[in-house]
């Protein structure tokens, strides 16, 4: 299904006639693929660098770990965690949009304050800091900050344990018309789903989505797909998370047929090859 439409990034415009990728920034000591890796300053920089060069629109900065099971830390530990850098990298590469990847509403006002362009929000609205706005409130307050919501069951903490749909597509149906009900009733223009692949869902549970994912299109509002290096792909083969790019690649590809604009990524250079494949592919009218 083609769906033309731009996202108002703070007065930034982002077309989205093509797809579209966001190089994932993780300032965590504990991510599940390269947790540590860039929680200092001068790889933290090097890395925004390396996303940029390889082709990527967008910077998805993390301070708190989604991995299953992963523990709970305070907002203020979080902003600790992405304040400064984000505060380098808006001087450095003003060029660049900038998504904070938070459910807290206290750590989004704060970093939209600083200037940030996006909020990926892995909650979808339905976490909130005690005495705070909820964060739908908090984007609504700004008028030009695309929100990202995903599907999730359970939280980072619970939603691996056992995970239970009757029908796993119908349900986040139901969930985005929900949510994009309250976030279009609270004023916010531009919204973006992301289905949640690994967040409160069994391997099957992926799979099945995946036979289903254009039909999430139907919400006529772009979609982000993240597998980056996920578990439905290397627990599938007894392997690790950087033994499966290849097999991320195929999995964007199809996310790309079912009319993903927005690919969430560690390995940028592999999927701008898969990007710009599609792109040729379609404008032969060879697919």
């Amino acid at each position: 299904m083609d769906l033309i439409q731009s996202l108002n990034c703070r007065g930034k415009l982002l077309t989205m006639d093509r797809p579209r990728i966001m190089g994932i920034l993780n300032l965590t000591p504990d991510s599940f693929s390269d947790g540590g890796q860039y929680n200092k300053d001068a790889t933290a920089l090097a890395r925004v660098a390396q996303i940029l060069s390889e082709g990527a629109e967008i910077i998805d900065i993390g301070g708190y770990s989604s991995r299953p099971f992963a523990p709970e830390i305070s907002e203020r530990e979080e902003l600790d965690r992405i304040y400064s850098i984000t505060e380098q990298i808006l001087t450095q590469y003003p060029e660049a949009l900038i998504s904070i990847d938070t459910y807290r509403p206290g750590v989004a006002q704060q970093m939209l304050d600083l200037g940030v362009h996006i909020i990926n929000d892995i909650s979808a609205g339905t976490a909130m800091g005690e005495g705070q706005a909820s964060m739908i409130e908090v984007v609504s307050s700004y008028g030009d900050v695309p929100y990202i919501m995903m599907h999730m069951q359970g939280t980072p903490r619970t939603m691996q344990v056992n995970p239970v749909y009757q029908n796993v597509i119908e349900e986040i149906w139901d969930f985005f018309v929900e949510k994009i009900g309250l976030a279009r009733g609270a004023g916010i223009k531009d919204i973006v789903i992301d289905p949640g692949f690994g967040f409160g869902k069994k391997i099957e549970h992926n799979y099945q989505i995946w036979a289903k994912l254009g039909e999430l299109m139907k919400l006529e509002l772009p979609m982000l797909v993240g597998v980056s290096r996920k578990s439905m792909m290397y627990k599938l083969f007894n392997t690790t998370p950087d033994d499966v790019v290849d097999l991320t690649g195929i999995l964007h590809f199809r996310a790309l047929e079912a009319g993903a604009g927005l690919l969430r990524v560690h390995d940028v250079k592999e999927a701008r090859r898969v990007v710009d494949l599609y792109q040729y592919l379609r404008g032969n009218e060879i697919i």
